[in-house]
């Protein structure tokens, strides 16, 4: 068994371009969710309004890529717009309702057969993403890494340890707000320490094509504006309230809030949110095709969010990475364990016949971890237990 490969291809997807846009679509999904309450089965449809209106800006009526990037934020916020009207003064389960059976409906009209001139069908578009990579700095077929002792500078290399010695001595600081610690400067230099140690092991490990690299870049830096934008919009008086609307609704309208108003607003930031996601799921696959915005992907996301945990920005970043990491453990580990004809035993015991069945088996491996999670802490990894308590109104 090779322990080298499964590490570096977890690591890979720790860190990968998977993870990324599932970061940004469970910021997104948080919002809604997490602080207002709202349950959204759809983000994949606003995912999917962000890709379709980026592809179908550049490829069918040829608009330059920034226009198509801007078209693509109206089209999910116009969605949420028309999902939200009818719905947001009902219970919370006819918004779930409605979601799940728009994002099927929007699926479903750009696969068929009719609008194929313009959609492509189930082939979906292709030939938008020239514009973007157009912008790549880096050498499309060339292999780079990000770790700092891997740079082909001097400059590079300061540059890069500056700023995982700023995250990771961040990281610690926040440790230590969190713990309460009364010797803060000391629990930060020792989280930070340590953070820095497993990042520089993590970084060094990772190589990136510079297409990849492009796009991996791009989104991380949306991660990290939009996570800053998603913290300090909940501590201002809009993320009060929106936080009250979600533990007592009623309590809200009679202090004279605007309670559908503030419900409609946090709907069409998590659309925008969503939006982002699927214009990079596009941009990694150069491609837009209607069966990757399936009604799985929703409950993927809502899944690695509630693994981080709800109403925490924290918990809508690493509970993503965490959930592709170990997809991609089950998924190596399966393979590496598997015999020529894709059977695996363990101990003697028969858990596969044939490498057919792997992808539902390590699904099952991953569900079976999340029961366990649900079991011992329902609010997950960096969760409160009062953040779930949501009110099914």
């Amino acid at each position: 068994m090779d322990w080298g490969l499964i590490v570096d291809l977890t690591l890979k997807a720790f860190l990968g371009l998977d993870a990324v846009y599932y970061i940004v679509a469970a910021l997104g999904m948080n919002v809604q969710f997490g602080y207002a309450g709202l349950l959204n089965f759809g983000q994949a449809a606003f995912m999917a309004a962000g890709a379709y209106g980026l592809g179908m800006s550049v490829s069918y009526f040829g608009y330059s890529w920034w226009l198509g990037l801007l078209i693509g934020g109206i089209y999910a916020a116009v969605l949420a717009l028309i999902v939200g009207v009818p719905t947001l003064r009902l219970r919370a389960d006819y918004l779930a309702i409605v979601t799940i059976a728009m994002a099927e409906m929007i699926r479903l009209i750009v696969r068929s057969v009719t609008h194929k001139d313009k959609f492509g069908g189930t082939d979906g578009l292709k030939g938008f993403a020239k514009g973007f990579q157009d912008l790549n700095p880096f050498e499309q077929g060339t292999v780079y890494g990000i770790g700092p002792f891997q740079a082909s500078s001097t400059v590079v290399t300061v540059l890069l340890l500056l700023f995982y010695g700023a995250l990771s001595f961040g990281i610690g600081y926040a440790v230590a707000r969190k713990r309460k610690a009364a010797n803060r400067t000391q629990v930060t230099l020792v989280a930070g320490v340590v953070m820095l140690g497993i990042t520089l092991l993590i970084t060094s490990r990772v190589n990136y094509l510079g297409a990849e690299l492009w796009v991996l870049l791009v989104g991380w830096v949306l991660v990290a504006i939009f996570s800053l934008f998603v913290y300090m919009l909940m501590r201002s008086p809009w993320g009060r309230v929106i936080k009250g609307i979600r533990e007592d609704e009623e309590a809200v309208r009679s202090l004279g809030k605007n309670v559908f108003g503030y419900k409609m607003s946090a709907l069409i930031i998590g659309a925008v949110l969503g939006m982002f996601s699927g214009v990079l799921f596009a941009l990694k696959n150069s491609n837009v095709q209607p069966d990757n915005y399936s009604r799985a992907v929703t409950f993927y996301i809502m899944t690695a969010l509630v693994l981080g945990g709800l109403a925490t920005v924290t918990g809508s970043i690493v509970g993503p990475m965490l959930f592709w990491a170990l997809l991609a453990f089950t998924d190596v580990f399966l393979s590496e364990v598997s015999d020529a004809q894709g059977r695996v035993e363990i101990f003697g015991i028969e858990l596969l016949k044939d490498s057919s069945a792997r992808g539902q088996f390590r699904l099952g491996m991953v569900g079976l971890g999340l029961i366990l999670l649900m079991v011992f802490r329902p609010q997950g990894i960096f969760g409160n237990r009062k953040e779930m308590a949501l009110d099914g109104r």
